[in-house]
């Protein structure tokens, strides 16, 4: 696909045939006790069940199975602050092609060693993501890799949106989807298969208050940089990006925020509810029903648990107080 394509309900429906042979559809479960503490039914799309606990797999595979073999045969480059590396670092995994995933400094430990387990060389460059990313575009030019933007890709968003497919394939009658966002690439798939299969649904689109910049930039409609200080760093990006803002722009129903407090005791209701890990970054769409009972009481709602990841550190953070007398 052209790099400033915006994919449609076609490009989805190829990349769930692409993506079919290596993922299995992930389950979309509700927990009546989640029910109670959010005031409606909501229905868990569990992306974290996937093979690197995210749902960005899905856009991993779908993009370099498409790849010619000049490309294939350069090897590929990404920056990431841990999920879209992974999924690139799996997808390179499964069709022989060699991976390097720029990082921040301080990445997710979980994450970069899940990375480097996938035979992906791991360069760690600057204190945040922007800086990587930078990072990742001089090694692109210099040696002539081919780049995976973690947003500005058709074929990512294309890939992703098949978690929506399958929500609706699962529970038609869903009113409502809500999506956490860091470059925006989920959002999008969203926003892409709800309008073409029932317009009505609204799509929810989540952020930190610590890094707005794809919020800002929705509100504004021009791409408007932020400062980035959220701990979630699967939401943790300074800029925003060309691509995915145009298709929000255009599809996109709402955009709100939450705090970082938000998002840690969304995290813990999120794991003490439905038995499941979660990272800060995939608790953010609970984050967004819990700080707004009222939008979403008596509705059917489907919130998008975008991954897994959390690190030892982040898990016994959460619970400060635990073990002590």
């Amino acid at each position: 696909m052209d790099a400033s394509a915006i994919p449609d309900l076609a490009d989805v429906l190829a990349a769930r045939q692409r993506i079919a042979p290596y993922l299995k559809p992930t389950p979309l479960y509700r927990y009546p006790a989640l029910d109670a503490v959010a005031g409606t039914r909501l229905w868990v799309k569990h992306e974290n069940h996937q093979p690197i606990g995210a749902f960005k797999v899905r856009g991993g595979i779908n993009l370099l199975s498409q790849l010619n073999e000049d490309e294939r045969s350069r090897g590929v480059v990404a920056a990431s602050t841990g999920n879209h590396g992974q999924s690139i670092a799996y997808a390179a995994n499964l069709l022989g092609i060699r991976a390097i995933v720029c990082v921040p400094e301080e990445a997710n430990h979980v994450k970069v060693e899940s990375m480097r387990a996938l035979g992906a060389e791991v360069i760690s460059h600057g204190r945040h993501f922007d800086a990587a990313r930078e990072h990742c575009e001089e090694l692109a030019a210099r040696h002539g890799y081919r780049y995976i933007h973690s947003a500005n890709e058709p074929a990512l968003i294309a890939g992703v949106g098949t978690y929506s497919l399958e929500i609706l394939s699962d529970q038609p009658d869903i009113e409502a989807i809500v999506v956490p966002v860091g470059g925006g690439s989920g959002a999008c798939g969203a926003c892409l298969v709800a309008r073409a299969i029932r317009p009505s649904i609204e799509v929810i689109a989540v952020q930190s208050q610590a890094a707005p910049s794809a919020y800002r930039s929705w509100r504004a409609k021009k791409l408007t940089p932020a400062t980035d200080s959220t701990f979630a760093e699967g939401l943790a990006v300074g800029t925003s990006f060309e691509l995915t803002q145009r298709i929000m722009w255009d599809l996109l129903d709402d955009f709100v925020l939450v705090s970082d407090d938000e998002l840690r005791a969304a995290t813990r209701i999120m794991i003490e509810k439905t038995k499941n890990l979660v990272e800060p970054a995939g608790a953010a769409a609970l984050a967004a029903v819990l700080a707004d009972h009222g939008r979403f009481k008596g509705r059917k709602v489907a919130i998008i648990c975008s991954g897994g990841n959390i690190s030892p550190p982040q898990l016994v953070a959460l619970w400060p107080q635990a073990g002590q007398t």
